[in-house]
């Protein structure tokens, strides 16, 4: 094989990187937001919302990933609704992990001494004051950890999106393998993968180091 040739296969495998990225960050940016507020709302005194978030997280975290990204972009036709592969991806992703999300920020929430409350009402804060001042900010120290879990696990998730035909890394690399028959690609994408996951990893670190107790 050329370098000529090589260069066009890298390219082409990392063009699938950046596909990749993007379904990724848009997890981030819409997922994390959406975990804390039905974290917020699994919390409440409101019984029907309680039932209704109950029912998302069993649903969203009992079905397999895949599953979930046929259902959107082979099922909801059947319904008109059509979504190209990206967005049946993001939306499904977004949806998904905001599940997770969902439980990890409860747990956070729920692992905050009683007696935080308790001050809080006697400074005069009201509920809404309490979570956003006091609750949340020690909350949200703990749940980086598991956040940065879902987070690597996020990246190696996006490898599904080849079942729906979206051209990420591992679509982009089984293409030039069949093509080349060339097995050495494969390890390419395999390094794709871990210098993201690493990236990953050392932005979580350095969360961790800057909003932890000790320092």
């Amino acid at each position: 094989m050329s370098t000529e040739i090589m260069y066009q296969v890298g390219g082409f495998i990392l063009s699938g990187a950046v596909v990749a990225i993007k379904v990724y960050v848009a997890t981030i940016v819409f997922s994390i937001p959406l975990g804390m507020l039905f974290a917020m709302g699994k919390l409440s005194r409101c019984k029907p919302l309680l039932w209704l978030l109950e029912g998302y997280t069993w649903l969203f975290r009992g079905t397999p990933l895949l599953l979930q990204l046929f259902f959107v972009y082979y099922g909801l036709p059947y319904y008109g609704i059509v979504f190209t592969p990206l967005i049946a991806a993001c939306v499904t992703f977004v949806i998904n992990y905001a599940a997770y999300f969902t439980e990890i920020f409860r747990a956070g929430i729920q692992s905050i001494d009683s007696g935080q409350y308790e001050a809080a009402k006697a400074l005069g804060m009201n509920y809404s004051q309490t979570m956003r001042r006091i609750i949340l900010p020690q909350s949200l120290k703990r749940v980086i950890p598991p956040l940065g879990n879902e987070a690597v696990t996020l990246i190696k998730d996006t490898a599904l999106c080849s079942a729906i035909t979206l051209p990420e890394i591992l679509k982009n690399t089984n293409s030039m393998v069949t093509t080349y028959f060339e097995i050495k690609w494969y390890f390419f994408a395999a390094v794709i993968y871990l210098v993201i996951t690493l990236v990953i990893i050392q932005v979580f670190k350095y969360l961790e180091k800057k909003f932890g107790y000790y320092r």
